[in-house]
């Protein structure tokens, strides 16, 4: 018997998935346990609409982030920092205010676990590589000044 999963059920399969089990065991354990639902025409049209939502999701998550790609690949954002005499930075500058930066200079909102950067530790210019979605990367400029 074919079966819906409503719920993960271990070595049988995922949340929403089309599985085949025995009748007994769809009828004595899953159906009244409310881990599965009967296959017919109206489950399978429901499967296939959130089959198509997700992928839909996925779909312009990735237009998104190669759209955000390339508005920033070759950008440099400016950051002001407070230094010592010798153009050595009090502190460090983070992803944190990189990401503000960026947010406020350029108009795109980037999670700041997303940024990865050398430490910034002076004044000067540093590459920084922003990961927007799966395989989707840019890289952008830092300049640290006064």
């Amino acid at each position: 018997m074919q079966v819906i999963l409503t719920q993960d059920i271990k070595n049988l399969g995922k949340k929403g998935e089309m599985v085949n089990v025995s009748d007994g065991y769809a009828r004595n354990y899953l159906f009244p346990r409310k881990l599965a639902t009967e296959v017919n025409a109206q489950a399978l049209t429901e499967l296939k609409n959130r089959e198509a939502a997700k992928q839909h999701k996925i779909d312009t998550e990735i237009a998104n982030a190669r759209a955000n790609a390339e508005k920033l690949e070759g950008k440099t954002v400016k950051i002001t920092a407070k230094a010592g005499q010798s153009g050595k930075l009090f502190g460090s500058v983070t992803s944190k205010e990189i990401a503000e930066a960026i947010k406020e200079q350029i108009g795109i909102e980037i999670d700041r676990r997303k940024i990865s950067v050398a430490e910034i530790k002076a004044y000067g210019t540093y590459p920084c590589e922003i990961k927007l979605y799966t395989g989707i990367s840019a890289t952008m400029y830092v300049a640290v000044g006064e």
